[in-house]
């Protein structure tokens, strides 16, 4: 049985620890993407839960940067919220500040479309539209491969996470795209307490 943290209770405990817009925005990118993957993947009784996970996988980040993923099961903990979600969330800092290895398909997705997500914002950024909905897989793959763009989005991580899911790198990017599309117009809505 796993404890569950409601959408409500768990944007609360984001903002709690979270302040800035950015880190906002990407954490409701990561959820809303998170729920599109949960529908794609087949687990669609289970998008609210995915979502969570997405919403909460950085709640650390911003107040305690170089503890990221080591912090958040204290935080999550004090808050109620359950070892499957701190499993989930630390897993996406596999390797890279925790040994704690995504095994869930949701958690290699999270660990996938992290950073990924983030690269596709900032390239949508560089466009007219300032939009997902008109992007394409060849125009992020070209700023994947200009390493000096968005360079704070590990390209290994993001291949390491396509590898886990036994994707290719086309096919991750195109369906964070579709992920990010599904979302991008409600996060908008959301965001505009935040200008």
């Amino acid at each position: 049985m796993r404890e569950y943290i409601d959408r409500e209770d768990a944007f609360a405990l984001l903002k709690k620890y979270n302040q800035d817009s950015f880190h906002i925005r990407h954490a409701l990118t990561v959820e809303g993407a998170m729920k599109w993957f949960a529908k794609e993947l087949g687990y669609s009784e289970e998008a609210e839960y995915w979502g969570i996970v997405g919403l909460l996988h950085d709640i650390d980040f911003e107040q305690y940067p170089e503890e990221h993923c080591i912090k958040a099961p204290e935080l999550l903990r004090e808050a109620g919220v359950g070892e499957d979600i701190i499993h989930a969330v630390c897993s996406h800092g596999y390797e890279l500040t925790v040994d704690v290895k995504p095994e869930h398909e949701m958690e290699k997705v999270l660990y996938a479309v992290d950073e990924l997500t983030g690269l596709i914002g900032a390239a949508a950024l560089m466009r007219p539209s300032k939009s997902v909905q008109d992007m394409e897989v060849k125009s992020v793959k070209k700023k994947y491969k200009s390493t000096n763009f968005a360079a704070g989005c590990s390209r290994e991580v993001i291949q390491k996470g396509a590898d886990m899911l036994e994707w290719d790198l086309s096919e991750l990017i195109q369906k964070t795209i579709y992920a990010m599309r599904s979302c991008e117009a409600e996060i908008e809505e959301v965001m505009k307490e935040y200008q």
